[in-house]
């Protein structure tokens, strides 16, 4: 029995690990048969993994990406991308775009919806204002225009959605519009000067709804031009200028297109022995009655020096005169557009900002506007000088015979382009010590110190206080005379050189044209007669160049151009605040 006993203890053991090892076989065997029927595909995508199951990117950023195809990457922002073709963008402006095409941006943001139009962009700042330290607020209206205003409550500019920017002058109408290329600048009495700057480096300019000039760049001989053709009354004729470099800008130097004999220039300089008087005929004419507060023409001439200061003096009024008569209509009218179309945009009250209005027809106060015997001295001297160096050039010109046209293929492509090394600079005769004296040629709106501008319009004078210009190419001035609602007399601005040398080339023209006139008169009308045969002309091939066809053409397309943005001015300076 002892012995059995161990042996049943054995088989016992024995047959328990047995078990042990046919019983994991049996369970596998069960899980790995084949199902009784195929399992149906899943009805819908399977959810996005769950976090456990991220495999998380450099930086923090993580990818989850599923059967379906949807990947989102975050990192302040998140980006996901699904069957669908979805993106969508977060972190301070999102991006959405979903099989359309149209885009909205609001308030940095960017949604691309579905069935929109392609390329349609609709921009809106949020409405409200911003103040500033020291005073002053930024105003945004509901259109997403923007009104600056300075501490005391004045607008000093305006910029419109687009990016044309208006600065306002001190009586709270538009000044200046920078948009672009193109830059307009208004006169108090409602003149308008618009310039464009055109890819090529070349030039329009209108003065007026009816006249301008076109100024392209050529070279001729190997010296570098600028050729201006003038539209005016219907009629097309060129000037001439050479180019001058100084301290890193270029300036144009006027070329008389016609010399005459040295002793006609004697005549015109030294006097007629006995005074003379003359009449002009200006009585009747509205410019002549509207300026009888500024401009009394000399009751008798002592010498032809002063004959040609009336005369230069009366051809500016006469065409800031017809310049506010040619605008005064269509500026109304963009005032009643604007008007119009601020009511209808509108969205509530306004800020109590200043609205644009038609510019002045001559109203407003300017100081003492009166045109003194002294400044109209000053006048006469600078006008006796210019006919005695243009003396010496004739002199000193060439065969006098008419030059030929500048061929189209040697048009500089780009007149603003650094000169080559070593190229000497010329100092502009506006800074030259003896021309000290400008008559205001084309509308100027300096900058005043609160922001704000001041017109200057053709026709007034100023005096150059400064030899040395600034770093922005500006020289102070002396405002010698102004007409009614300009910068005031005795007031101090600072003008930039190459709007000084634009006065003095004009000033130079408009002493030809008084020379040219004289010439016809000269013996008539009891003016004395000049030496036999000195005054007839002669072509100055440096002056002569044949007219650009298109001119006319090109003034009105800008003139169009800048109707419009007028037009989106007066909009955004008259449109208040949206609730």
């Amino acid at each position: 029995m002892k012995l059995s006993q161990p042996g049943g203890a054995f088989a016992r053991m024995f047959f328990a690990f047995l078990i042990l090892l046919l019983v994991p076989g049996l369970a596998s065997a069960q899980k790995n048969k084949a199902p009784s029927a195929p399992a149906k595909a899943p009805a819908a995508a399977p959810k996005a993994p769950a976090p456990a199951a991220h495999a998380p990117a450099a930086g923090g950023a993580h990818t989850n990406t599923s059967t379906a195809g949807h990947t989102n990457t975050s990192n302040a922002g998140r980006t996901n991308t699904s069957t669908a073709g979805r993106t969508n963008t977060t972190g301070g402006a999102r991006t959405s775009t979903a099989g359309g095409a149209r885009t909205n941006t609001t308030a940095g943001r960017t949604n691309t919806a579905t069935g929109a139009k392609t390329g349609s962009t609709n921009t809106t700042a949020k409405a409200g204002s911003v103040s500033h330290p020291g005073g002053g607020k930024t105003v945004t209206t509901a259109s997403g225009n923007k009104r600056e205003v300075s501490a005391s409550g004045k607008t000093t500019s305006v910029t419109t959605k687009s990016g044309a920017t208006a600065r306002m002058g001190s009586n709270g109408k538009v000044g200046s519009i920078h948009s672009g290329n193109t830059t307009i600048n208004h006169g108090a009495g409602g003149q308008r000067r618009v310039e464009t700057r055109r890819a090529d480096g070349s030039r329009v300019v209108s003065n007026g709804r009816h006249g301008g000039y076109v100024e392209h760049g050529f070279n001729r001989g190997g010296r570098s031009y600028n050729r201006r053709t003038y539209y005016r009354g219907g009629r097309a004729y060129t000037r001439v200028y050479g180019r001058g470099y100084y301290h890193g800008a270029y300036y144009n130097h006027y070329y008389p297109g016609y010399y005459y004999g040295g002793g006609y220039y004697g005549y015109a300089y030294g006097g007629w022995g006995a005074p003379v008087a003359y009449s002009w005929g200006w009585g009747g004419n509205p410019w002549y009655g509207y300026y009888g507060y500024y401009f009394n023409p000399y009751p008798v001439y002592a010498a032809p020096a002063f004959w040609i200061t009336d005369y230069l003096i009366a051809q500016n009024l006469q065409a800031a005169y017809a310049a506010s008569a040619e605008n005064a209509n269509a500026a109304a009218a963009n005032a009643n557009a604007a008007a119009a179309n601020a009511n209808a945009a509108a969205q509530g009250g306004g800020d109590g900002g200043q609205q644009v209005a038609q510019q002045d027809q001559g109203s407003g106060g300017g100081g003492a506007v009166i045109l003194t015997p002294e400044v109209k001295e000053a006048i006469a001297e600078e006008v006796k000088a210019q006919i005695k160096a243009e003396q010496v050039a004739a002199a000193a010109s060439g065969p006098q015979a008419p030059a030929a046209a500048p061929a189209a293929s040697a048009q500089n492509t780009n007149p603003d382009a650094p000169p080559p090394a070593g190229t000497p600079e010329v100092v502009p005769d506006a800074l030259n010590p003896s021309n000290r004296t400008f008559i205001v040629s084309d509308a100027l709106n300096p900058q005043l110190a609160d922001g704000t501008e001041c017109s200057l319009t053709q026709g007034d004078v100023l005096t150059r206080i400064d030899d040395t210009p600034d770093a922005n190419q500006n020289v102070k001035v002396l405002v010698s005379g102004s007409q009614k609602g300009d910068c005031h007399s005795g007031q101090q601005l600072s003008v930039a050189v190459n709007d000084l040398q634009e006065m003095h080339n004009h000033f130079r023209e408009q002493i030809d044209d008084g020379l040219g006139e004289l010439a016809k008169k000269q013996g008539t009308g009891g003016i004395p007669a000049a030496p036999a045969g000195s005054a007839t002309p002669k072509a100055n091939p440096e002056g002569q160049a044949q007219p650009d066809l298109t001119a006319q053409a090109d003034i009105e397309k800008t003139n169009t151009q800048a109707d419009a943005t007028e037009k989106e001015v007066q909009v955004a300076a008259n449109e208040g605040v949206g609730s």
